[in-house]
């Protein structure tokens, strides 16, 4: 049996409302956005893509409403008025960076699934997510703190870092390491591992860096079971590792560029 559009469309609908509130900067036209792409469904069934998961057809049918609108193919320079910082901030943007960082940050689409929605390569989508994360740095540069005791993936993150124009002040192995540094640098960002090189948890690194500067904290773990516990605090922010690059991007622009900060998990997880 044939689903129908509204038992496709229906689920995606929450989601979809949020993504076209951040990608246009209120809610109302958020909306409308939303409407139009239902009517369209309507109009035109074969914009909704039943070869793709539900997820991904329904949000390629929304930026291809979206991206018929010629108004929408340049950055705005909005006023500075009552919206939210992170509402003005997203329209200064590029449109097509924009929808990339937001789908890849905000709704967490694999690389592939955004070159789908999108109608691009993944070589594409990586190269729009970088652009994104540029223009975020010259809006907010970041100095960035790496926690991480292994080499190669504290070089590797450092890299990722630097190419979207932000500043690692340091990379820190230790508990005690991470915390002077932090104290020595006040960082804008920390990018934190959980299981350090001397047994020390990079979760009381960060509760005790907390507890003297107000910063966003990523994590970045191989352990996502010790801090998704539902026994405290739960991060904002958590990358599970082995990590791609344009995740860890994405995810930092969105840390940076929404000004939030992240939770603060108590106890030594780690350990």
């Amino acid at each position: 049996m044939t689903i129908s559009i509204a038992d496709v469309v229906s689920p995606q609908l929450p989601a979809l409302r949020m993504f076209a509130r951040a990608l246009t900067g209120s809610q109302e036209r958020g909306d409308a956005y939303v409407v139009a792409t239902l009517e369209a469904l309507v109009a035109d069934k074969g914009l909704l893509r039943r070869d793709l998961p539900p997820k991904t057809a329904m949000y390629r049918a929304f930026l291809k409403v979206w991206d018929a609108m010629p108004m929408n193919h340049t950055a705005d320079t909005p006023d500075s008025g009552a919206s939210a910082v992170a509402d003005r901030r997203i329209e200064t943007l590029t449109p097509r960076p924009r929808q990339a960082f937001l789908l890849a940050a905000l709704e967490e689409f694999p690389t592939a699934d955004i070159g789908s929605i999108l109608d691009i390569e993944e070589s594409e989508v990586r190269a729009l997510v970088d652009t994104a994360g540029r223009e975020i740095a010259d809006q907010i540069a970041a100095r960035v703190l790496i926690i991480e005791d292994e080499p190669l993936i504290g070089l590797d993150l450092e890299s990722i870092v630097t190419e979207i124009g932000h500043e690692v002040v340091g990379i820190a192995v230790t508990r005690g390491e991470a915390v002077a540094v932090a104290r020595k640098t006040n960082p804008g960002l920390v990018l934190a591992d959980v299981q350090l090189a001397d047994g020390s948890s990079g979760i009381d690194a960060v509760n005790d860096i907390l507890g003297e500067i107000d910063v966003p904290v990523i994590f970045i773990t191989a352990y996502p079971e010790r801090l998704l516990t539902g026994e405290r605090a739960e991060p904002t922010f958590l990358i599970t590792k082995p990590f791609r690059p344009e995740m860890v991007k994405a995810v930092m622009s969105q840390a940076l560029f929404f000004d939030i900060r992240a939770g603060r998990p108590r106890g030594d997880a780690a350990a």
